[in-house]
């Protein structure tokens, strides 16, 4: 491949360019300032192009929060994961995966520089816990989607000194496609510490915290079903669900709060009554009610059973299905159209007493062993648990791709059949996922449009004494812990990685740029949706995101490529 050994810095295989070519080199990569600034304008001015329709379509009331979600949904769910695979899966092998470690690395080191950072800000100005929670959340989280990849894509296309000279055919869609790669790491390590430590700590709902708890109670705000209402308002469908089941388990169980001695008496030749798993356990604990098992055309018309029939259709009890189902489970006709819905039940209640019959084998195994041996197991199968359930709990579908692309680009026969050029694969499979990859970028910029202008507008938001008090300290305080003092800091740090630390993609100039841009970029817009689910501090949000998109956006972004260049002609 055309990237094959360009994340390794090999003496033997590389040969410094001569005066020249590093003149060129520099020039190319730093271009005049006036120059520059036309260039970064025009970048950040695509990117307002391709957004721009989303806010205006939002504005005008035919984008509305539900299909924001849907479509921002769609985009996690299917688009982002294709440009992921097609990204990743292209251009790793198993020797480049090992250089993308440093990319966690400096992760980290962003994440503390910031939240040190923030948490000294909110002490110099004297805020409450829940106060620096919000300011260490505004600057820790930058946004590592949207803005930063329509910005490297721009960017790829404009400044030709991003062209890396360890690669001999490096053009602007390699440049653009390596900056997505570096995006997408940092995006997921982002996403994960975002939505654990940021949506259960650091923007908590004001009632977690102690000595606001004491105050709604005084003033009557504060109650459990106040704050799952809003939880319902806000969230997900997962939240509805348990509410939704326990509606329906009260209004069905007055219509079948009926005891099971009756059960002998009803007329259940007709409809099949539909009950709870427990009140079929207990029918089929009871010999009593064996009738109810039968299958309807033993039964005489009165509805009654004798006590030994012979009817044909009944010497099998493999094809009959209990007339009790759950509520789950569909009415299942009579006769042969009935065939496919019984084996079906069949078949998963084999599976299901195949597998109590292999959990009891192995607990009998378990307790035979000596009691070392089985508490060494437990502890294993308990680790095992925590991992398998981990997984399931934070994975996501652009995890999903990354960890397929990563097993793709491992072995070089799949990586050959999805993307070499001329096979059936990369003609009809691999097409389509670029179609859909391609798709995902335009998309995130429409939505980001959208976000803005429902997050930006004026609307009725809860508005308390405090926020009110402290909410213009709380939007400067969010931005410099943001875009200003992060990027002083790391500066120098990322100028010293890319000049002392052995690491080829360390002189990728769209690295350096992906780096620096990230330092300084905007609060990410998913704190808008939390704000709003959990209740803080909705209008500073609001404010924040306005005064860091629209306003200060195109400054910051001159200064970070500026600085990146900069950092770029000095590692040289």
């Amino acid at each position: 491949m055309a990237f094959e050994g360009f994340f390794f810095r090999s003496p033997t295989s590389y040969e410094p360019p001569s005066l020249n070519l590093q003149q060129a080199m520099v020039h190319d990569s730093h271009p005049a300032f006036d120059h520059l600034v036309l260039l970064v304008f025009s970048a950040v001015l695509q990117v307002v192009c391709v957004s721009l329709p989303g806010y205006i379509i939002a504005r005008l009331g035919h984008f509305d929060t539900d299909k924001q979600k849907f479509l921002a949904n769609l985009n996690v769910m299917l688009f982002t994961p294709c440009l992921i695979f097609t990204k990743l899966a292209s251009q790793l092998n198993a020797n480049k995966l090992l250089e993308l470690g440093i990319i966690p690395v400096i992760f980290i080191i962003q994440t503390l520089v910031s939240w040190i950072v923030s948490i000294t800000v909110a002490r110099l100005m004297g805020f409450s816990r829940r106060a620096s929670n919000f300011v260490t959340a505004m600057g820790v989280f930058g946004n590592s989607n949207s803005l930063p990849i329509s910005l490297v894509i721009s960017l790829s296309q404009t400044i030709k000194g991003l062209h890396w000279d360890r690669i001999a055919d490096d053009s602007d869609d390699k440049v653009a496609a390596r900056g997505i790669l570096y995006l997408l790491i940092f995006q997921q390590l982002g996403q994960l510490v975002r939505w654990s430590w940021g949506y259960h700590v650091l923007l908590a709902p004001k009632d977690k915290y102690p000595e606001y708890q004491d105050q709604q109670v005084e003033d009557g705000r504060y109650s459990p079903e106040q704050n799952q209402h809003r939880y319902r308002e806000h969230g997900d469908d997962h939240e509805t669900t348990p509410l939704l089941s326990s509606l329906g388990g009260d209004t069905a169980a007055s219509s079948r709060n009926v005891s099971t001695s009756n059960l002998s008496h009803l007329d259940l030749d007709g409809r099949t009554p539909v009950m709870n798993r427990s009140h079929v356990s207990l029918l089929q604990a009871d010999s009593d009610d064996d009738d109810l098992f039968t299958p309807r055309k033993a039964r005489h018309q009165n509805g009654t059973t004798p006590a030994h029939h012979t009817d044909i259709n009944d010497h099998d009890d493999l094809l009959s299905f209990p007339r009790i189902r759950t509520m789950s489970e569909p009415d299942i006709p009579n006769g042969v159209e009935g065939l496919p819905a019984r084996a079906k039940a069949f078949l998963s209640h084999k599976a299901a007493a195949c597998q109590r019959s292999t959990v009891n084998l192995l607990t009998r195994i378990r307790d035979s062993l000596p009691r070392p041996i089985r508490i060494v197991l437990d502890k294993v199968v308990g680790l095992g648990a925590m991992v398998y359930n981990f997984l399931w709990q934070f994975m996501n579908p652009p995890l999903w791709a990354m960890l397929i692309s990563i097993v793709v680009a491992s072995v070089p026969g799949l990586q050959s059949l999805f993307f070499s050029p001329g096979t059936f694969i990369r003609n009809s499979v691999t097409s389509a996922v670029i179609s859909s990859g391609n798709v995902a970028v335009p998309l995130i910029l429409v939505v980001l449009g959208a976000n803005l202008a429902r997050n930006t507008q004026k609307h009725e938001t809860h508005c308390d004494a405090e926020e009110k008090q402290i909410g213009r300290r709380l939007l400067i305080a969010s931005l410099v812990c943001r875009m200003l003092l992060p990027t002083l800091i790391m500066a120098p740090i990322l100028a010293l990685f890319a000049k002392y630390v052995p690491v080829s993609i360390l002189d990728d100039p769209i690295f350096v740029i992906v780096c620096f841009l990230l330092t300084g970029a905007p609060s990410a817009l998913q704190l808008a949706q939390i704000c709003q689910i959990n209740e803080v501090y909705e209008g500073v949000m609001s404010n924040i995101l306005f005064q860091s998109y629209v306003i200060w956006i195109l400054p910051s972004t001159l200064v970070l490529v500026m600085c990146a260049l900069e950092v770029v002609e000095w590692a040289l």
